[in-house]
């Protein structure tokens, strides 16, 4: 793979954020209502309440995309990561996820929080692989198909 870089947010990538989002959920799931409401005011509901998003850019593409979610300070949901499905297989998703570790040791929060489903057998593997540890999930979970929560300290 030629140079692949980690960006910020910005509005201009808004569109490809909600595309590669609807595009997994499509493929594996179904696009919630909660889904459409992230992902048509990202900017809103995401960056205006402390949380964070980033793209994979490979030369002048974005290919993949992962979000922080503030859930109470120190504490994020890592959410809404995606690649593009010809660009699957090449470890983006990897990238993505050390990024958001690293960016999440660099702000000294206390944990990361997933919500995801069992269906998802590769994802939930590399979310071991990195750590993460099956917790409870809440009975008012925001996602109809999360049947697996995981969360991984940051700071000891």
């Amino acid at each position: 793979m030629q140079e692949l870089k980690i960006i910020p947010f910005k509005p201009e990538y808004a569109k490809d954020f909600k595309d590669i989002n609807i595009e997994w959920l499509q493929k594996y799931f179904f696009v919630e209502q909660h889904d459409m409401e992230v992902l048509d005011h990202a900017e809103t509901y995401i960056i205006g309440n402390g949380g964070h998003i980033f793209f994979a850019k490979h030369n002048d593409a974005i290919i993949g995309t992962v979000a922080l979610i503030k859930i109470e300070e120190g504490i994020f949901e890592l959410s809404k990561m995606g690649v593009v499905t010809e660009q699957r297989g090449l470890k983006v998703g990897q990238k993505l996820m050390q990024y958001a570790l690293d960016f999440a040791r660099e702000k000294k929060w206390k944990k990361l929080i997933i919500y995801s489903s069992t269906k998802l057998e590769n994802a939930i593997h590399i979310y071991r692989k990195f750590g993460f540890k099956e917790i409870p999930v809440e009975d008012n979970c925001s996602y109809l198909r999360c049947d697996i929560k995981m969360e991984l300290p940051i700071t000891p």
